[in-house]
């Protein structure tokens, strides 16, 4: 993690993180790609940028994933970039956006700079920007700003330019089939159908990428409008292309597979099913809460009815009170292969009253460095309970010694039962996993009931041995621990950071309070040790993580079960007027 601005580093080494195919391919697009002389068409600006984001590139600072580098003159290939993160923000030309929103064109000059430069060092295939996930990224942005960063170009750059555009166009066509499945290949597929949408001598090319992202919707997209990894912010970014792609093609008149608008169809109201009450996404399997605006615009395209997932959405469940929203992780994690990116957060959750969040995650750490995502990913970052010391999913012994950006998950919850139920005057859900029965013999229980007017949460969570097996392998556990310790767990509740929090009536409760005064009290049954202790909170829009603080309850299991309560509860004096603050589209 980088803590304050680096501006003495080094040039970058040679991208090795291109596989050799991908580099061939690209150099060979030069040569047998098509043609590209002019636009059929230009669609809008697909990705909303930011003027205070386009000034502070203009100022020199350079703020992608979680890291503040300052060019101090110089082009931004001549940096080593900090951070993976940070490398694909450069060549996924993300920056575009942010100096096209500058009034005036003021942020021209520059980004034809760094175009210019990109071309010179990289534009035949070269360095690490040439994987069909980041040239997608980089076509789409080409496509949609080609008027701002083409007027006034030079003559020599304008010709440069059509070439990249030709080059990129012809590579895309080529690999998106050997991209990952999954966010990946959307991305390649989406540059390659804005290719054929917009430039000249690439009309030929339409059909069979829109055929290839109708068999990736139908093999990506379940029939509940969920993916694979769980990742909230991962199937936003997906809707978004989808919804994009929608959009270009009605504008040229043009018509989308089925495929496609089912997909629409089905991960609209999952989306809004996981998204809070202040609008935004649930921060769980390594997502984070999204870009902003860019939720509302997907729905606002897909001309989806507003409608929520009934049960279960990508295997999350949601209680709401009035301006309250309860999101909680009910499904097992993503394990083996592929699963370098999940989080041991089974029975997780979150609350957010109003605008303000309460109880969050820690977040994903991808951003911050090696530390911090693994950290990010253990159980003990999530709202939910652990036993001291051991996730509930975990890594393959020796893991630590493999590529922090590649460990998976070898073992982890493989059953998870979820029970809700309706009252008179709240809803509830009861939930399970299995994540210790091989290891401890135990199973987590949790119970969650909200008041329909978003009170008052109770919860309960316990640990119990429910089979002679259970026991025998609890027994064995047990044995090797002094008789007088057990085996210890703690239940955490992480507050988001712009909470105060303090230990309150003689120390059996904690007192919580929001911007703007709202007030709650969390107390619990006395079952537990309840301690206040620090936290952090990780949001890849900022520069560094930020400290916290959560509560605790600390607790022993000496026999076959144990169990601990609690509540949150938000005085009904305080209460708000009803309306006015809940997202509810």
């Amino acid at each position: 993690m980088t803590d304050h601005p680096d501006s003495a580093i080094a040039a970058p080494p040679p991208g090795g993180r291109v596989r050799a195919a991908d580099r061939w391919a690209a150099r060979r697009a030069g040569l047998t790609g098509p043609t590209i002389r002019g636009f059929l068409w230009q669609p809008e600006p697909s990705f909303s940028g930011s003027e205070a984001r386009g000034r502070q590139l203009m100022a020199g600072n350079l703020v992608f994933a979680g890291h503040l580098v300052e060019t101090a003159g110089r082009l931004p290939w001549d940096i080593a970039p900090p951070s993976e993160a940070f490398l694909e923000a450069l060549h996924g030309f993300d920056w575009l956006d942010d100096l096209a929103t500058i009034p005036a064109g003021a942020g021209r000059k520059q980004a034809q700079d760094w175009l210019s430069g990109w071309m010179q060092r990289f534009g035949r295939g070269g360095g690490p920007g040439w994987t069909p996930d980041l040239t997608g990224r980089r076509q789409m942005r080409l496509v949609t700003h080609a008027l701002f960063v083409m007027n006034g170009q030079t003559p020599e750059d304008r010709k440069r330019t059509f070439a990249l555009l030709g080059r990129q166009a012809g590579f895309l066509q080529s690999r998106w089939r050997q991209t990952p499945p999954g966010l990946s290949r959307f991305r390649a597929l989406s540059g390659l159908i804005y290719s054929a949408c917009a430039l000249t001598g690439m009309e030929t090319a339409l059909q069979p990428a829109l055929r290839g992202l109708a068999q990736e919707c139908a093999t990506r997209i379940d029939g509940t409008g969920g993916i694979a990894s769980r990742n909230p912010e991962e199937l936003l970014e997906v809707f978004h292309l989808l919804t994009w792609v929608a959009a270009i093609l009605k504008d040229i008149g043009k018509a989308p597979d089925p495929a496609i608008n089912t997909a629409i169809g089905r991960i609209a109201p999952t989306l809004r099913s996981l998204r809070h009450a202040d609008g935004t996404l649930a921060r769980m399997q390594g997502g984070g809460r999204g870009a902003p605006g860019r939720l509302d615009a997907a729905l606002a395209r897909s001309n989806v009815r507003p409608s929520r997932v009934k049960g279960l959405a990508m295997g999350y469940a949601r209680l709401g009170g009035r301006r309250v929203s309860l999101i909680v992780d009910a499904a097992p994690p993503l394990l083996g292969p592929g699963s370098f990116d999940a989080h041991a957060s089974t029975l997780g959750f979150e609350l957010v009253s109003g605008r303000q969040p309460v109880i969050v995650s820690a977040g994903s750490g991808k951003r911050f460095g090696t530390a911090w995502r693994r950290a990010g990913r253990a159980t003990a970052s999530h709202s939910t309970l652990s036993l001291l010391g051991y996730a509930s999913a975990r890594l393959a012994r020796g893991g630590e010694r493999q590529d922090p950006e590649r460990q998976d998950f070898i073992s982890g919850p493989t059953k998870v039962e979820v029970q809700e139920a309706e009252m008179k005057t709240a809803d509830g859900i009861a939930l399970s996993h299995d994540g210790w029965r091989q290891t401890h013999g135990l199973v987590h229980l949790r119970s969650l009931q909200l008041d329909r007017d978003g009170s008052l949460l109770r919860g309960e969570d316990g640990l119990a041995a429910m089979t002679e097996r259970d026991r025998a392998t609890l027994d064995r556990v047990l044995s090797r621990l002094p008789r007088d310790l057990g085996l210890r767990y703690a239940v955490r509740f992480h507050l988001h950071p712009d909470a105060t929090a303090e230990i309150d009536m003689g120390g059996t409760a904690v007192s919580i309070q929001l911007p703007g005064r709202e007030t709650w009290v969390f107390r619990y049954g006395g079952e537990a040790k309840l301690t206040l202790e620090p936290s952090i909170y990780l949001d890849g829009s900022r520069v560094k993580p930020r400290a916290t603080k959560q509560i605790v309850l600390t607790g022993a299991l000496t026999g076959y079960g144990s169990a601990v309560s609690w509540t949150l509860a938000r005085p009904v004096g305080l209460l708000p007027a009803p309306g006015g603050d809940e997202t509810e589209d």
